[in-house]
């Protein structure tokens, strides 16, 4: 029986995401007999042992090193200062790369794996490439454009892409050029054009179709702005407390939004009336309650579909995997309000192709609003040509490179 080994990085959800996606279709495209080793930790590793609680025996933690939380996503003091130093219940980074790297060597010599396929953990490549391991390391990342700000991480990011190198083969989860959405984001240099394909995104889903819920029904006929909380909890705390400073200012008295938590947690779900008064969503459609602000912990598949169907436009923190769920699957504008580089570099190709805007202060956010409804028919236009040349089916394309290097291999 082949063995394939699959490590994912537990910075955010995207990750976690393409890998689950590629997962449903890697069956139909490797012939032989064959199964999944994964590997994560905190809350990807939750997730893994609870979508597969019959194969908790092939579902590894792996202490892979992560920047420390702060307040507003990463902490760029406290992940500078655990580099030699302990911080928050995290030993030093030094330590905490040769633990991991230790742990994932004793998986690769434990399983004798045929091919590993490796989202973001760019470790897993050293130790294919030293035990002459075939593998395909997905990213949307290589190289990331840094501002003046952040200049001091060059050393790092060179370091970073020197790991990713080491790949067998390097996937982008993009369309090709001039359509790639996280151009910014990569650079590749020469050395390793070669190894690089771009396999499209990861966002083809199907989705079964299900009796219409009470919140399907309530948003029917409404003009609404989707916003969007996503990514670990700093991430998704700190863009919560961006969204609310922006539904407090005057121009949000009437503008109407749907705001999913990424959370699973019913007790978020709550409906708020233009009368001031909160209602569950049940209540609020049979009470016909005209409403200014619908919060959802965490939408089903349809619902998510229905809204992102239904929306006038959505806004994000820039992350690469919702950007294509909303550009070039649904041709919606954006409106980004970044956390970090990697989030500004995607909206600003964004904004450069007229898909959406870039917006850091609440003023902002608030004009891009106002922005986006003024021209809409204009980004209507750009997001036809987006949509019609986005490719969704990475997932596919990335089985399909997985049973080729399978058989190259034999």
């Amino acid at each position: 029986m082949l063995k394939i080994g699959e490590f994912i990085y537990p910075w955010g959800s995207g990750h976690y995401s393409r890998m689950m996606r590629l997962n449903t279709v890697l069956g139909y495209h490797i012939k032989e007999k064959f199964e999944v080793h994964f590997s994560s930790k905190d809350h990807v590793y939750q997730k893994l042992l609870e979508k597969f609680p019959n194969h908790k025996d092939h579902i590894h933690e792996i202490l892979m090193p992560t920047p420390i939380d702060g307040k507003f996503g990463p902490s760029i003091s406290l992940s500078l200062l655990n580099l030699l130093l302990p911080v928050s219940k995290n030993p030093s980074l030094v330590k905490q790369v040769t633990s991991y790297l230790r742990q994932e060597g004793k998986l690769y010599d434990d399983e004798k794996f045929d091919l590993v396929i490796n989202d973001g953990d760019m470790g897993s490549n050293v130790i294919a490439k030293n035990r002459q391991v075939p593998s395909l390391f997905i990213t949307n990342q290589f190289r990331p454009k840094l501002y003046k700000s952040r200049s001091y991480f060059y050393p790092a990011l060179v370091f970073v892409s020197k790991q990713i190198a080491k790949a067998s083969r390097i996937l982008v989860a993009d369309s090709p050029p001039p359509y790639t959405m996280c151009e910014h984001n990569l650079n590749f240099t020469e050395d390793v054009k070669e190894k690089v394909t771009y396999v499209g995104h990861f966002t083809s889903v199907n989705i079964e179709k299900k009796q219409t819920s009470d919140l399907e029904k309530l948003i029917e006929n409404s003009e609404f702005g989707y916003w969007m909380r996503t990514g670990n909890k700093s991430t998704n705390d700190g863009t919560g407390q961006r969204y609310e400073r922006v539904f407090h200012q005057d121009e949000m008295k009437n503008e109407k939004r749907i705001i999913s938590h990424a959370k699973n947690d019913s007790t978020i779900d709550s409906v708020l009336g233009k009368d001031g008064k909160k209602y569950t969503v049940s209540s609020a459609l049979e009470k016909k309650i005209d409403w200014i602000q619908i919060d959802i912990g965490f939408l089903s598949e349809q619902e998510k579909e229905t809204v992102l169907n239904l929306s006038k436009y959505a806004v994000v923190n820039g992350s690469h995997t919702v950007m294509g769920e909303i550009l070039g699957g649904k041709a919606k504008p954006i409106i980004g309000i970044p956390i970090y580089d990697e989030h500004t570099n995607n909206i600003k190709w964004a904004e450069e192709k007229n898909l959406g805007v870039l917006a850091v202060k609440t003023k902002q956010v608030i004009e891009s609003i106002s922005k986006i409804k003024d021209n809409y028919s204009k980004f209507e236009e750009n997001l036809a040509d987006f949509s019609k040349n986005f490719v969704p089916n990475g997932a596919e394309n990335t089985a399909k490179i997985a049973a080729e290097t399978l058989e190259e291999k034999k």
